[in-house]
């Protein structure tokens, strides 16, 4: 076996090629995540990243992209904020990444949602997550619709009185799915950081490379990945935006805002079904929510990709020190403290997630 550390942009022609027809082959590759373009963006927007080239007798058998960070401690690729990650290669090659990263001389590589179906990740799993929403569209919006009324009648009558409610206002209103005026953009980093501070949550727009990232994303159109910003206006105004990013299958969305004025028309939701029924007319087989215990997401999502999270480590003195912390948290959740014993463990995550921000 032999290990390459390559630069996304260092790739060579038919590397590029292994990386697109290994997406094409795999349906469970379907996120712009895995998207060659994505790596590329990550690169534009942090120098850390890195992709490990892996080969058997000559031929390429699989990739990891990922962040290296200081000090040898890499993680999945865009950190913080990847809501999905793994690796790039066909589920038959039965893909090692800890065989690769010790090949490659990285001693710890944190993940926090690489794909559960990815033997290589499941195994070395000490957090399961919530799993990644999907809206499955794939037969159509209306089939979708029918779906989720027949599960959650209520949620869905909702919608419908907001819609109407929507249809009532003075001055119109107006869905774009792919609008990039200048402003668009601006006023969802506006109302995400104002979300932030009312809520008391991490601001990610503090760390310069986060709008690096998603500026490079919407600069990127193809037919393989696409950036996406889309807007819901009432009398010329914007209420509720989004900034996400495609691939030629699937939508993910990714950083949705809106007026708190307009709450009462939660046009964020709107936004959101108006965005579905867009998706499938283009023909994407759905819309990836990503994790987290959010009603909208339960109430819309069809179903849920599994995701894990973990460490591997090798046995240097950098990965000794991983294992340690981790050891003391793991010993905490089995002394008989309750709930109380929890509390190192989260704390270490959050932790985790954090440092991801810094670690350039």
């Amino acid at each position: 076996m032999q290990v390459d550390l390559k630069k996304p942009s260092e790739l060579t022609g038919a590397e590029r090629g292994a990386w697109r027809a290994f997406l094409a082959a795999e349906p469970s590759l379907a996120s712009p995540y895995f998207a060659l373009e994505f790596a590329e963006c990550c690169e534009e927007a942090r120098d850390d990243t890195r992709v490990l080239v892996v080969r058997e007798q000559g031929a390429v058998v699989g990739f990891l992209p990922l962040q290296t960070g200081q000090f040898g401690f890499a993680r999945g690729l865009a950190g913080p904020l990847g809501d999905v990650q793994g690796v790039i290669a066909p589920h038959s090659n039965r893909p090692d990444p800890a065989g690769w990263l010790a090949a490659a001389g990285i001693p710890v590589f944190s993940f926090h949602s690489a794909l559960a179906s990815q033997p290589g990740f499941a195994e070395a799993a000490r957090d399961r997550p919530d799993g990644s929403w999907v809206i499955d569209v794939a037969d159509g919006f209306d089939a979708w619709h029918a779906g989720r009324k027949s599960v959650n009648a209520k949620a869905m009558r909702n919608i419908a009185t907001r819609f109407r409610r929507l249809g009532e206002v003075d001055g119109g209103h107006s869905f774009v799915m792919a609008d990039y005026r200048p402003d668009v953009f601006e006023t969802m980093v506006r109302l995400k950081r104002d979300q932030y501070r009312r809520t008391g949550v991490f601001d990610v727009f503090s760390v310069g490379w986060t709008g690096r990232l998603l500026k490079a994303i919407l600069r990127r159109q193809s037919d393989h990945f696409s950036g996406v910003c889309s807007s819901l206006r009432v009398g010329g105004e914007i209420v509720a935006v989004h900034v996400g990013m495609a691939s030629d299958r699937l939508c993910h969305y990714w950083f949705p805002a809106y007026e708190p004025d307009h709450s009462r028309l939660s046009p964020g939701v709107l936004l959101l079904v108006e965005m579905v029924r867009t998706a499938a007319a283009i023909g994407h087989v759905g819309i990836e929510l990503g994790p987290g215990d959010y009603g909208f997401k339960k109430d819309l999502a069809s179903s849920q990709t599994g995701l894990v999270g973990g460490r591997f480590t090798t046995r240097s003195v950098r990965g000794g020190l991983a294992r340690v912390s981790r050891n003391c948290a793991d010993a905490c959740i089995q002394a008989p403290l309750g709930p109380l014993g929890r509390i190192p463990d989260k704390g270490l995550r959050k932790l985790d997630r954090l440092a991801g921000f810094w670690t350039l």
